[in-house]
This record gives structure tokens, C-alpha cells and sequence, in this order.
């Protein structure tokens, strides 16, 4: 059963109490992986939702060695590096959720593009939560990862607590919502300190990403909720978010089959769902084990959608999901 965010998260401090370290989550290497078929994918439950009894998990050892996300590091927040209690019960170390076994790639085939960041986007009103996963292309690797819950600039306090109440009350992180959630435009801010940091972006490039792409299940997230957030923020619309990969679209070609979304390319593709549905780290890193699959069996990722102008998309695929 779900337990309070306050009760699983009792021990830290309020958020005023910190000092935000962006890009605090370190790039990891996989290199020491334990083999798997073609692609393994193990359990990890982002957040303290959970309870592992009621939750199915795969044949596989590792599986019941999973800990649970510590949301507050996700966000550079956590001051409990050094309670022995806290690291058994938390995960701080998301490397065991997307092991690979790059020798098995068969049929990998070579990219145009040498990053994808997946993005999943929660909140219909507002953003309320920002994730994004660095995969390197040619090895299938996750290098790091950016998660921002995300507080609306446009409701009363009365109206966001009902929201968040609504969206993450059930999953046991609206504790952890309050004390991190900021601004959507200092979330872009750190965001972009972020792909500075792995050399994916930078003003000496025109504003555009370097060699990478982002990756979404649809269409909504780049298409249509970051401009819209974007003009509620009064913020003009990042270059980096002019093109983008719909895996849903590059599913239907190569597999020759139709996927509605994510639930239904786990289901096709054998992939356990880990964590939340709904929970955007989550469905982040649930889409990242598709992505990494659909490499494995050999799918070429190109930019399905183009954006001419903020009103304007043009879509590059002739099959595609409508």
C-alpha cells in the first residue's frame, strides 16, 4: 500500500534550507555490466510509492534488490548521503536500471545522431515536472540524467495544492513535489547549464542542440505543452525544441505495427513496467527501455517532426501515428 511522502521521507529539511545543485547526478559507467539478452531490462521503482510486496517484478535476481528513487537527490536535494538507513532503503545510483549488454546488439545499426534525450512531460494545466535521460546512441548507455518537478505561475496556492493533492498525493510524492518544484523558467535555466555541462548545447551553437535529439512517446510534449508553457512563462521558445524523434512514429515503421503509446510498446516488446505510470521520471525511464530495445533490434532513429515556425510543424514521416 502507499505510504505518505512524509512519513518515507521524514529526516529532511525544507527546501529553502538548501542550496540547488544542478547537474548533480554524475555520468556513469556501465562498462562492468553483468551479460543479458539483448536487452534486460531490471526493476526500479522511481519514488517511495511502493510497496515491493504488491509489486510484480521480473525473473531475475536482480529484481529484488530494488530501491525505491530518492526523489530529493534527483533534484541534488538529499542530506542524508551518510545514513546508512537512508542508503538501504534509497537508491542514489540509477545504473542498475538500464543495464545493457552493447555485444549482444546484433543488429545495432549506425545513427545520424550521437544523443537522444528522452523527455516525458507531466501536467496538463501547467508543467509540473520536467525529466530528461541522456542515452549515447551508439552504445545504448544511459549517461546521466535532469528531473525538475515544476511549481505553475498562473494558480493560487489553494488551486496547486488541490492539483499536486490530485497528480502526486497518490503516489506518495507530493511531499517531495512542495519542497523542490521551482519556476519553469529556472528550470530551463538549469536545464541548459545541464546540456552545457555534456557539451549537447551552447550559444556559440546557435542556440540548437549538438549531434542529439530529444525522444517522446507523441507529439504533445515538444509540439504543443512546451510552447504553451512557454508563453504562460512569458518566455520565448528555446531553438532546442524546434525538432524532435516520436518514437511512436519510428515504432510503426520499423516494427510495421501500430503502438498508441507506451504501455502498449512494453506490452508488445516484453518490457516490465517499472515504477508509476504517470510519474514522468518514471515514464521517462520506462520509455528509455523501449528506446533501448528498438536499437538493440536494429531501428534507426530519425527526426520525425520539424517545426518551421511556433505554429508550424511539419512532419517528416509519411506513416505515422495521428
Amino acid at each position: 500500500m502507499y505510504r505518505s511522502a512524509t512519513a518515507i521521507y521524514r529526516g529532511f529539511v525544507p527546501r529553502a534550507a538548501y542550496s540547488l545543485r544542478v547537474g548533480s547526478l554524475s555520468p556513469l559507467n556501465l562498462s562492468s555490466v553483468s551479460p543479458a539478452r539483448k536487452i534486460s531490462v531490471f526493476a526500479s521503482l522511481s519514488a517511495a510509492q511502493h510497496d515491493p510486496s504488491s509489486t510484480p517484478s521480473p525473473k531475475n535476481d536482480t529484481a529484488s534488490r530494488w530501491k525505491p528513487t530518492c526523489l530529493y537527490h534527483t533534484h541534488g536535494m538529499c542530506t542524508m548521503l551518510d545514513d546508512p538507513a537512508h542508503l538501504e532503503k534509497f537508491s542514489h545510483n540509477y545504473a542498475d536500471e538500464f543495464r545493457v549488454n552493447v555485444s549482444e546488439f546484433t543488429n545495432k545499426v549506425a545513427q545520424e545522431l550521437d544523443y537522444f534525450l528522452v523527455l516525458d512531460l507531466e501536467g496538463k494545466v501547467e508543467i509540473l515536472e520536467f525529466p530528461v535521460v541522456l542515452v549515447d546512441a551508439e552504445t545504448a548507455e544511459v549517461l546521466d540524467l535532469f528531473h525538475r518537478f515544476v511549481r505553475p505561475s498562473k494558480m493560487s496556492e489553494q488551486r496547486i495544492n488541490e492539483y499536486i493533492e490530485g497528480k502526486y498525493g497518490k503516489l506518495g510524492v507530493d511531499r517531495v513535489w512542495h519542497d523542490t518544484a521551482i519556476p519553469f523558467e529556472e528550470v530551463i535555466q538549469q536545464f541548459e547549464v545541464w546540456l552545457t555541462q555534456h557539451h549537447l548545447w551552447g550559444k556559440e551553437m546557435g542556440g540548437h542542440l549538438n549531434r542529439a535529439a530529444f525522444v517522446t512517446c507523441g507529439n504533445w510534449d515538444v509540439k504543443t505543452k512546451i510552447p504553451q508553457q512557454c508563453n504562460v512563462s512569458k518566455m520565448k521558445l528555446p531553438s532546442y525544441f524546434m525538432e524532435w524523434i516520436n518514437l511512436k512514429d519510428v515504432y510503426l515503421n520499423f516494427y510495421k505495427r501500430r503502438a498508441t503509446g507506451m504501455m502498449t510498446m512494453m506490452r508488445e516488446l516484453q518490457i516490465p513496467l517499472m515504477g508509476s505510470h504517470h510519474l514522468g521520471i518514471d515514464d521517462a525511464k520506462n520509455i528509455t527501455r523501449v528506446l533501448q530495445r528498438m536499437l538493440a533490434d536494429g531501428a534507426r532513429l530519425q527526426i520525425t517532426a520539424r517545426r518551421n515556425s511556433p505554429e508550424n510543424v511539419e512532419f517528416l514521416f509519411k506513416n505515422r501515428i495521428r
